[in-house]
């Protein structure tokens, strides 16, 4: 028994370090700037790349002026009730049981509030979830802690799996993106529009990438679908967004959008590798 399980273990160290080369086969050489990365100290949004990104971004400035101005007029209404009626200035409290106006008045305002949020939000979502026809189809499926990609109408398939810190330097990638990185990034080019149909193998993980506006759940048993056109050639990464298990953290996303020669040049490559 024991010759069997260290004969299994090399098997699986030898089957990562072919994977791992394949991987590094695959990947673009090219310099990128990283543009959908957290930073330290950062309280916004990272930078917009995507149309879908944009209108959320919108959304949100937007729906803050409107919440803002609630705010400061419920907090203004307390502070001139509390000072107008509290004990001293109003020692004899007058007593009523309703007033028809004030109620009629808090009724309508926020259902006209929502129907203006509405008016604006429900554009945004139904572009998000009208899928259009897509250049470049990609199948992602999220594994305990790990995530596949094929591209279905290249014959390209490989595994992305997270860097350790000693390995980043031998990808290109600084310290700081330690949990952000992997050893095989999506590649897509420019201006594409990009359709990802989405599933989970075992439990449900989410599959996101912040800098292009797009979230999707990966549900085992069920097909999702998103979509996205990045206008910006860079480095983007997201991070599985939700609970899956004790490695939860530890299965980022990485995606790089390169120019079309570059990834022509890499498909060309990542179907050799594949034997296509």
């Amino acid at each position: 028994m024991r010759v069997s399980n260290f004969a299994k273990t090399a098997w699986a160290t030898m089957g990562l370090i072919l994977a791992g080369a394949a991987a590094r086969a695959q990947d673009v050489d090219v310099e990128l700037p990283v543009i959908g990365a957290p930073h330290d100290g950062g309280i916004g949004f990272q930078p917009a790349v995507t149309s879908i990104a944009r209108d959320v971004h919108w959304l949100d400035g937007m729906l803050l002026v409107i919440i803002t101005a609630i705010t400061l007029l419920v907090t203004g209404l307390m502070i001139w009730v509390a000072i107008k009626y509290n004990h001293k200035s109003n020692k004899t409290p007058a007593g009523f049981t309703h007033n028809s106006p004030l109620e009629i008045a808090w009724t309508v305002v926020p259902i006209a509030i929502l129907v203006f949020i509405g008016a604006f939000s429900l554009p945004v979502l139904f572009n998000q979830q009208e899928i259009p026809e897509g250049d470049i189809n990609i199948k992602v499926t999220g594994y305990q802690w790990y995530w596949g990609y094929e591209y279905v109408d290249e014959g390209v398939a490989f595994e992305s799996f997270m860097l350790a810190p000693e390995e980043l330097a031998d990808y290109g990638y600084t310290e700081d993106l330690y949990k952000l990185a992997t050893d095989q990034a999506v590649i897509i080019p420019v201006g594409a529009t990009v359709v990802m149909t989405v599933t989970g193998a075992d439990v449900i993980h989410s599959w996101t990438i912040p800098a292009f506006g797009v979230k999707q759940d990966a549900v085992p048993g069920r097909l999702a679908q998103l979509w996205f056109n990045a206008d910006r050639e860079g480095v983007y990464f997201g991070q599985c967004s939700e609970l899956c298990g004790k490695d939860h953290a530890y299965m980022p996303i990485t995606v790089k959008v390169v120019s079309q020669e570059v990834y022509d040049a890499w498909l060309v490559e990542a179907q050799a590798q594949n034997g296509v």
